[in-house]
């Protein structure tokens, strides 16, 4: 029997406060120097990251906390940023 992985999740669908550790980024074809910018600016494999709130209306941008710091990103670039969740103590 095989397993299937689960679908990777991505900053832009979790629920705010939602801790997690990024795995990867995934720019768009029309923007591949987001790849690079947001590894800059501290998103990288391996940073605990958590979305704090997001504007409204519509949700966009998401603040976003990334070890330290703390960024606005558009959904559009948070959708870029690749996580797992991280398991909670019982």
């Amino acid at each position: 029997m095989t397993q299937t992985s689960p679908a990777p999740l991505t900053l832009a669908q979790l629920a705010d406060h939602q801790p997690c550790t990024i795995e990867r980024i995934t720019a768009p074809p029309n923007a591949p120097e987001w790849h690079d910018w947001l590894e800059e600016i501290g998103f990288l494999p391996g940073e605990r990251a958590m979305v704090m709130n997001r504007a409204l209306p519509g949700g966009d941008p998401l603040v976003v906390r990334v070890g330290n710091s703390t960024f606005a990103l558009r959904r559009v670039e948070a959708a870029c940023v690749q996580v797992t969740l991280e398991q909670t103590a019982t």
